[in-house]
């Protein structure tokens, strides 16, 4: 018996209208992405740019590819400083050492949606920001990883404020390309139309796998 997807009719649309991004406007996202694509297209071709330290090795289509400027950039990101502008963070909140055990088992959903080395989990994460940093300020998180610092500070965003909620700004960085982009994705809302595409692809190139053929030959799911 054929099982009828699971995102059959499910669609959200995602940021198509207007968009700011950086001091422009764009009439949605997708003229945001290639603005800043065309950009990054052109920095690319900066011999200085692909000197600095831990530049990845690959063609410019593959890190364009990857990318989804100016907020995630498979290789040093040109836009940082100005995206840290924008939110003018001060490091004034004077915090006593967090000086109790932190506990946090590993069966969240969101943490298991994806494994990986060292990894953390997202809710004790949460509590050390909560801890150091008030809302509206500005979290960088060198080593990223999988991306557990981002994803804790929008589950913090969630919470009440008196519980130490709100949104946190995040910048993730990895030298590892690929712990980055799992990062960035891990850390983003898609589209579920996009997500279906996907799946409708990956079925119709590997799809046999999961098929038999019953004793007349003929082929079931």
């Amino acid at each position: 018996m054929e099982q009828n997807s699971l995102l059959e009719n499910e669609s959200t649309e995602i940021n198509s209208g207007p968009v700011e991004c950086l001091g422009l406007t764009f009439e949605n996202d997708e003229a945001r992405r290639a603005h800043f694509t065309q950009l990054l297209a052109e920095k690319l071709k900066d011999p200085e740019f692909r000197k600095i330290e831990g530049f990845p090795i690959g063609t410019d289509e593959a890190i364009l590819e990857l990318s989804d400027p100016p907020y995630y950039t498979a290789c040093p990101n040109p836009w940082l400083s100005e995206l840290i502008s924008l939110r003018n963070s001060k490091v004034d909140k004077e915090s006593e050492p967090l000086a109790y055990d932190i506990s946090e088992g590993k069966r969240d959903p969101l943490y298991e949606h994806y494994s990986y080395h060292t990894k953390v989990p997202h809710k004790a994460v949460a509590k050390y920001i909560a801890h150091y940093t008030e809302p509206g300020d500005i979290v960088l998180d060198g080593f990223c990883g999988s991306g557990m610092t981002g994803l804790a500070a929008k589950w913090l965003s969630e919470q009440n404020v008196e519980q130490g909620g709100g949104e946190r700004h995040v910048i993730l960085n990895d030298l590892s390309t690929y712990a980055a982009f799992i990062a960035k994705n891990y850390s983003s809302q898609t589209d579920l139309s996009d997500i279906t595409v996907e799946i409708n692809e990956i079925e119709a190139l590997m799809g046999w796998l999961y098929k038999t053929k019953d004793e007349q030959g003929n082929e079931r799911d």
